[in-house]
């Protein structure tokens, strides 16, 4: 449409045919704003571009092309790419000439400008949006639908619902829960009955893995608050919201070279609006059960050794763990590793170790007076030990990373875990110290590594490594 203030669309025509040859075809958009690349005429001169039918445009003005320098910017690859000059009358803009190209040079920068401020706006509203709970935007998780449910400031927000697909989360992080089980099996049993997976038609271990990993699914409670702050996450929600019923967001840039779940220092972790479909403990046991295989390349049976809990730094009283790096076990002091607060080494060799204690507890097996061996299981014993294990280094993991708030709280529970832990020991020791309860002749070599693990607690308190040295309290 013309406007009163401005030259007529027939004025600008006659003045860009001027600079045209003797062929030229006129590409007019009457009554469309040059905000919107989308107009008829333009579309069809961007195909004659393509097809190789232009070697030049001509325009009166630059926003008669584009009002937008980010379109331009790539609108301009494309006329590059095919070879066409581009002249602007207005602004005396001709990219044959050097100063056109250098005009063209300040165009691309501030194109390239607009496009990441663009970019980044797009990502704070992202981020905001998950700060606040609500679902930021993106195709919905499987087991979900995006529906909306009210959000901090009481109005609708877009959220996930649970869908049909609900039972089939829950029946893998089951599934894989089971000592037995591997993410093949699972996918295995998922694809023989028939199960579609998401985006695809089979399982497999990628497809599975996403789903175990993500926090969208637990109902995040306070072991989850702690498992993410030993990982080094920034939190948007206190201790105290973490009611156990809701999911949970992990947003933030990271390498892309890197695993999602692997490397989380510096990414943030933000409850939802939604609920949770799985309980903390099932959730946190896959994911354990995920760390162990990877850092034993799926060749380990989930634990490094049977004298795990058992192991103390002489320095500074933490525990140790154990790294494993290719065929090699390295002991570390958490309190140095996680803390830094000791400057202990530890050589110790993990086998040898384990060799001595195995015959020492062969040698106070053979001692046991010869009586029946006790008839009850003790594999529910057994697991809660490990449990408590599990929680202790949790906490210790998550002090590194804790705040005056947490502080008090870790510091409490790991007590009560300690305490829980050294009545459960007592008991057993008191059921298998009864007349009827005495073992006889048990060989400590052919048991189950669980089996090792509850013998090896049974008889020993601790054992304290500092250099080369290894220390074995004894409870006997």
């Amino acid at each position: 449409m013309d406007k009163a203030d401005s030259l007529s669309i027939q004025g600008q025509i006659n003045l860009c045919r001027q600079k045209a040859g003797a062929e030229f075809q006129i590409y007019q958009d009457k009554g469309y704003s040059g905000k919107n690349t989308n107009r008829p005429a333009f579309q069809q001169m961007m195909g004659d571009v393509e097809r190789g039918l232009i070697q030049k445009i001509i325009v009166y003005r630059l926003d008669r092309f584009s009002r937008s320098i980010a379109d331009f910017g790539r609108l301009w690859e494309v006329l590059r790419e095919h070879s066409v000059e581009f002249v602007s009358i207005n602004e005396t803009f001709d990219t044959s000439t050097p100063m056109g190209r250098a005009m063209l040079n300040i165009i691309m920068v501030f194109a390239q400008l607009e496009r990441e401020t663009t970019a980044e706006r797009v990502r704070d509203n992202y981020y905001q949006r998950a700060r606040l709970g609500s679902w930021p935007g993106g195709p919905a998780p499987y087991g979900f639908s995006i529906g909306k449910l009210p959000g901090p400031d009481g109005k609708p927000a877009p959220s996930l619902l649970p869908n049909a697909h609900a039972a089939i989360v829950e029946r893998i992080f089951q599934s894989y829960a089971r000592e037995e089980a591997s993410l093949g099996s699972v996918a295995r049993s998922l694809n023989g009955d028939g199960i579609p997976a998401p985006r695809r038609a089979v399982w497999d271990n990628v497809s599975l893995s996403r789903i175990l990993h993500s926090p969208l699914y637990v109902m995040a409670d306070e072991d989850v608050y702690l498992y993410y702050q030993g990982k080094g996450l920034i939190f948007s929600n206190r201790l105290e919201e973490f009611d156990g019923l809701h999911g949970g967001m992990i947003v933030g840039k990271r390498d892309r070279s890197a695993g999602k779940y692997q490397d989380l220092k510096e990414q943030r972790f933000s409850l939802s609006t939604h609920r949770g479909l799985i309980p903390s403990g099932l959730w946190l046991r896959c994911q354990y059960k995920l760390e162990h295989n990877r850092q034993l390349g799926n060749s380990g049976r989930g634990k490094h050794t049977w004298l795990s809990g058992l192991l103390k730094c002489a320095s500074c009283g933490y525990s140790v763990k154990v790294n494993r790096d290719k065929d090699k076990y390295y002991l570390v002091c958490s309190g140095r590793s996680n803390l830094g607060l000791c400057h202990s080494s530890i050589q110790v060799d993990l086998r040898t170790l384990e060799a001595a204690v195995e015959a020492e507890l062969e040698r106070l097996l053979a001692e046991c007076p010869d009586e029946s061996p006790p008839q009850s299981e003790t594999r529910e014993n057994t697991a809660a030990l490990a449990e408590i294990d599990r929680k202790i280094d949790r906490l210790i993991s998550a002090l590194a990373e804790s705040s005056d708030l947490t502080m008090s709280y870790i510091n409490r529970t790991v007590k009560k875990l300690e305490s829980r832990r050294q009545s459960l020991l007592e008991l057993q020791a008191r059921q298998h110290a009864g007349p009827s309860h005495k073992m006889q002749h048990l060989k400590f070599a052919p048991l189950e590594f669980g089996q090792k693990k509850l013998v090896a607690a049974q008889f020993i308190q601790e054992i304290r490594l500092s250099g080369e040295t290894a220390e074995v309290f004894w409870r006997v």
